[in-house]
């Protein structure tokens, strides 16, 4: 069955300019384009849009939402990473709901709240770094060395290592952006600062480093943080770090 842009517009709650604005950028083209100069959507074209949608509401800019999409090769699955996502921050949110009730109704009745009652649901970084260590010992046994590796760090080895990362994810767009290309000598020996960076958590061989680079363009939340840095850095950075660990590293 095909849809008009009207309908897909009103069924998807979204405006028919906006629809008209994905085809353009190529991020969500019609099933075909009728006689009379309508965009027709079929089965294929709505599934996409619900993607779109989803990965537009986890804070994704359109850029790196047509780079996901277009890279995923098994939906069902994608599906199943954007679910997963979107229970867990339903969960905290949850969580972050109950705490600001509760302080709302502890300063109404005059009572104080200890400081941590304050911060119950707010995720600390050593969390996302655990979740990156959880994710990638599913796929790498050995990554989750880095739980032992961090968790007695001091704020300042934080602070130090962040800006390690920082550091090397600017060197790297910078050449990105003068056009270097992902396997040039210059890139792979910028490449290496991030290699490194990576090591202060777990020490990765070159499978897990090619399968680390794929992360950061399969899974949204990776790609959304790498592209803050610059748009097309996590794709740009995948293909990086596959020249590197070819070059640099063992099996």
């Amino acid at each position: 069955m095909a849809y008009s842009i009207v309908q897909v517009a009103r069924i998807a709650n979204v405006t028919s300019r906006a629809l008209r604005h994905y085809d353009e950028i190529g991020l969500l083209p019609p099933a075909h384009v009728g006689g009379n100069g309508y965009r027709y959507y079929e089965d294929e074209q709505l599934l996409r849009l619900q993607q779109i949608l989803v990965l537009r509401e986890l804070g994704l800019g359109l850029d790196a939402i047509r780079d996901v999409l277009d890279r995923q090769t098994d939906r069902l699955a994608a599906l199943r990473v954007h679910h997963e996502w979107l229970t867990a921050e339903r969960n905290r949110f949850d969580q972050l709901a109950r705490t600001v009730a509760d302080t709302i109704e502890r300063l109404e009745g005059g009572m104080r709240m200890n400081a941590e009652q304050l911060y119950r649901g707010f995720a600390r970084d050593s969390e996302r770094a655990q979740t990156l260590a959880e994710e990638a010992e599913q796929r790498w046994p050995g990554a989750m060395e880095s739980h032992q590796r961090v968790k007695g760090w001091s704020d300042e080895k934080w602070q130090a290592v962040q800006r390690a990362g920082a550091e090397a994810s600017a060197r790297l767009a910078e050449l990105m952006n003068e056009g270097v290309a992902a396997d040039d000598p210059r890139t792979i020996e910028a490449t290496g600062a991030h290699y490194r960076w990576v090591c202060h958590f777990w020490t990765p061989n070159q499978q897990a480093y090619l399968g680390l680079g794929r992360l950061y363009v399969d899974d949204p939340r990776f790609t959304a943080n790498i592209d803050a840095v610059a748009p097309g850095l996590a794709a740009y950075l995948c293909d990086a770090m596959a020249a590197y660990a070819r070059a640099r590293l063992s099996q």
